[in-house]
């Protein structure tokens, strides 16, 4: 059977051609209304190609359908079809029809079209009676319960309070529990119940298949002293077994290469063996020099002791003060005002301390040097939880100069070329001594930051 796909438009050129290959014995020439031939069709003869046609699978003629009593519709049911003159000559030749599903799911759908239309007609008119607001309804609801029927928020459940109209971050974007249908929930519970029961009924049928297995044609594990068959995508029958023969090869080789690495020594621990010997020796001798300058500490305070003990001469006080030049002035270095020669070193000293009492230097760490005594300061100030780390000698902060009497001697030893002792000391009064001032301070101090200085390299 063949159908035209679409309407044929008539054409002279198309029908001059026709006209020469067609069956002189079936097809006429007509005659249009502009007096020109076009090829004609059908029993009954005429060149009407604007309705439904349907074409014969031995002659090839197209009939019109109207003329043979046979619609479009009737037409899709049919596979062959063939015109009564072919048949009469040849009556072999039969109409043959398509596989009844076909006209068996033409009607289905029919019925599925008539049944929409019912059911859109009745929402409808249940929509219209029961409110103004259409209700949409998912798969999940069955739309005969009381939540289905709900159509407002609870606002209190916590998928409530996760909607932005509450106030919520809108993640969960669940609907409200009391409007979460009922009936179909149960459905789904029962359900994931069904598909947990065949999950273990397969797990049953599994294991089972698994015993019953012949384990003749298995290869054996390669595990050691194990004699189960291997899995079947794998060597061992577990992975316990893959474990001890790995075990079991790691304690057969590796001694084997500890002994080699051990002939051919390397180089990084050789050169990390002279770097450790270097700081051994270098630490030692810091040690060394520590224990030296600790040594002369207490050669520094016998010497003060012994200055101590000096008697005051007036000869060298009075020698002392007519030497002085009263008409030469200088600044101070800290606070800039002019000053006394007499007096400059203990207005400097002062000013000094009163500056750098302002400021703190501290850690949150005491001191912890073996062999060395009177270092820091180290006084822990409670409201900075530190402690101090300037030196005890000269932390004006913590520890301040005591007072002089008027009898105690001034004893600095006397030097000659400035570094040659002579084994005297000077015997003016302290009070009174501007050349010598505070100088066991300084010597101590001097003491003092030498030994820093070697503690740091430890």
């Amino acid at each position: 059977m063949r159908l035209p796909s679409q309407k044929m438009n008539y054409r002279p050129e198309v029908a001059a051609m026709d006209s020469e290959y067609s069956d002189p014995d079936l097809a006429g020439l007509g005659e249009t209304e502009n007096g020109e031939n076009a090829p004609v069709y059908c029993i009954c003869r005429k060149p009407d190609i604007n309705c439904f046609m349907i074409g014969c699978d031995h002659c090839n003629e197209w009939f019109h359908g109207d003329c043979i009593n046979i619609t479009e519709k009737m037409a899709k049911a049919i596979r062959e079809w063939y015109c009564m003159s072919c048949r009469a000559k040849y009556p072999h030749l039969e109409i043959k029809y398509r596989h009844k599903k076909s006209k068996d799911r033409e009607k289905e759908t029919e019925r599925d079209e008539n049944e929409e239309l019912i059911k859109s007609d009745k929402r409808r008119n249940s929509t219209s009676s029961v409110s103004k607001q259409q209700i949409k309804r998912s798969a999940r609801m069955c739309g005969e319960c009381e939540s289905c029927s709900r159509t407002e928020d609870c606002g209190q459940c916590d998928f409530c309070r996760d909607m932005k109209k509450f106030g919520g971050p809108n993640k969960v974007r669940q609907k409200c529990r009391l409007r979460q249908c009922q009936v179909r929930a149960r459905k789904d519970d029962k359900y994931k119940r069904h598909k947990q029961k065949q999950r273990h009924k397969d797990k049953a049928k599994h294991s089972e298949r698994l015993e019953n297995r012949d384990y003749s044609s298995l290869r054996q594990c390669l595990g050691p002293s194990c004699v189960q068959p291997a899995r079947a995508s794998s060597k061992y029958c577990s992975d316990d077994c893959g474990m001890k023969l790995a075990a079991n090869r790691i304690y057969e080789i590796l001694p084997q290469r500890i002994q080699q690495w051990q002939q051919n020594p390397c180089v990084a621990e050789e050169q990390g063996k002279k770097l450790l010997e270097r700081i051994r020796r270098e630490q030692q001798q810091a040690r060394t020099k520590l224990q030296e300058m600790e040594r002369r500490f207490h050669e520094l305070e016998g010497v003060i002791s012994k200055a101590k003990q000096q008697q005051i001469r007036e000869d060298e006080e009075t020698n002392d003060g007519d030497s002085d030049d009263t008409d030469f002035q200088i600044f101070c270095v800290s606070c800039g005002h002019p000053i006394n020669p007499k007096v400059a070193l203990r207005h400097m000293e002062r000013c000094y301390a009163k500056y750098e009492s302002q400021t703190s230097f501290g850690s949150m760490y005491p001191t912890r040097i073996e062999g060395a005594t009177r270092l820091f300061c180290d006084v822990y100030n409670p409201q900075s939880k530190t402690y101090c780390k300037r030196l005890q000698v000269l932390c004006p902060e913590h520890s301040r100069d005591p007072k002089v009497p008027a009898d105690e001697v001034c004893g600095c030893p006397m030097t000659k070329d400035v570094f040659e002792l002579t084994g005297d000391f000077c015997r003016i009064p302290k009070r009174k001594c501007n050349r010598h001032y505070c100088w066991e301070k300084l010597r101590r101090a001097e003491v003092d930051l030498e030994r820093v200085r070697v503690v740091r390299t430890l």
